[in-house]
């Protein structure tokens, strides 16, 4: 007896001291079953552990009923969020993102529950998840806030897949996939660029690809003496030429605009506006930088070069 009360204490000293009571009624528990075993005769311990045995098989039983119909009851209802997302058309990211945090929440409901039933105490398990949640909580801080991040954009979507947009630290693409963590961006010159959510959530976001059609402008410096009128009526000539660019009768929120936009120190520069469809942006604007750098010099309007006038004297 002296070498068991010496076991269970050298077994004791191992646990930390975090409830001092709770520890001490479990060796005083210990104690009473091991004197129990060791003072009764076999014939009369047999029948108790038998019935022992039974019990505990009987709550193994119940607590197995339990999982499985709670592992059943689990897997139904993540099969009906899905029905639900699909009819409502839900984001695929986001669907599967609250199914597995439902399934994941209700397992771990679930094997409180059976374990109770077993008769374990589930406080101090309970207690146990909580802390294991906040240690990883805080170890894997930055993947939470890409995780809210993702979350935030899934729901308010500022930008869906296909999508050309710029972000605050200035990367610009194509939007090729948008997940929990990260947005993938494929580049004009098809590099693959992923920026975490977290950062992208919290910054400005410039979507080139959300409305419909989209402004172009240039800004064209002619020398001075140049006849102003001349100059419009040969820009808006090379405007109406292009069949993509829209109006106001065609859906377009203002005419083309083409005015003198400033007096700079070398040259008179004029503002050319007009709208066109998003996908239309690039061939137009280029097409257009062209036509005006060649038909302008051929009506006599030239480009004059940055100069400066030095003046000489002698004393």
């Amino acid at each position: 007896m002296i070498r068991m009360n010496t076991m269970l204490f050298s077994l004791m000293q191992t646990i930390p001291p975090a409830d001092t009571a709770e520890l001490n009624k479990i060796e005083k528990s210990a104690r009473e079953t091991i004197e129990h075993i060791v003072t009764t005769p076999l014939n009369e311990l047999l029948p108790e552990l038998i019935k022992e045995a039974i019990n505990f098989g009987i709550k193994v039983l119940i607590a197995l009923l339990i999982y499985l119909v709670g592992a059943w009851l689990i897997k139904k209802i993540r099969k009906m969020l899905g029905r639900i997302f699909e009819r409502r058309n839900t984001d695929k990211a986001i669907a599967s993102f609250v199914e597995s945090l439902t399934s994941i929440t209700l397992m771990v409901i679930l094997v409180i529950i059976t374990v109770g039933t077993l008769g374990v105490n589930t406080t101090s398990l309970a207690a146990l998840l909580a802390a294991g949640g906040m240690a990883i909580g805080m170890a894997l801080s930055g993947t939470v806030q890409n995780f809210a991040g993702g979350i935030m954009l899934l729901v308010f979507k500022p930008f869906k897949a296909g999508d050309f947009i710029e972000t605050q630290d200035g990367f610009s693409g194509t939007v090729t996939d948008v997940n929990i963590v990260s947005t993938k961006l494929t580049t004009t010159d098809n590099r693959i660029i992923i920026i975490p959510n977290g950062s992208l959530s919290n910054g400005t976001i410039k979507n080139y690809s959300m409305n419909t059609m989209r402004r172009v402008e240039w800004l064209v410096g002619v020398e001075y003496g140049t006849s102003a009128k001349d100059v419009k009526k040969a820009l808006q000539s090379i405007v109406n030429g292009e069949k993509r660019v829209l109006y106001i009768a065609t859906g377009a929120p203002a005419d083309p605009l083409v005015e003198v936009n400033a007096l700079k120190d070398s040259a008179v520069e004029y503002v050319v506006r007009v709208w066109v469809k998003k996908e239309d942006y690039w061939d137009v604007y280029y097409k257009l930088n062209e036509e005006i750098y060649t038909e302008l010099p051929l009506k006599g309007i030239n480009f004059p070069f940055p100069q400066m006038d030095v003046h000489v004297t002698q004393n």
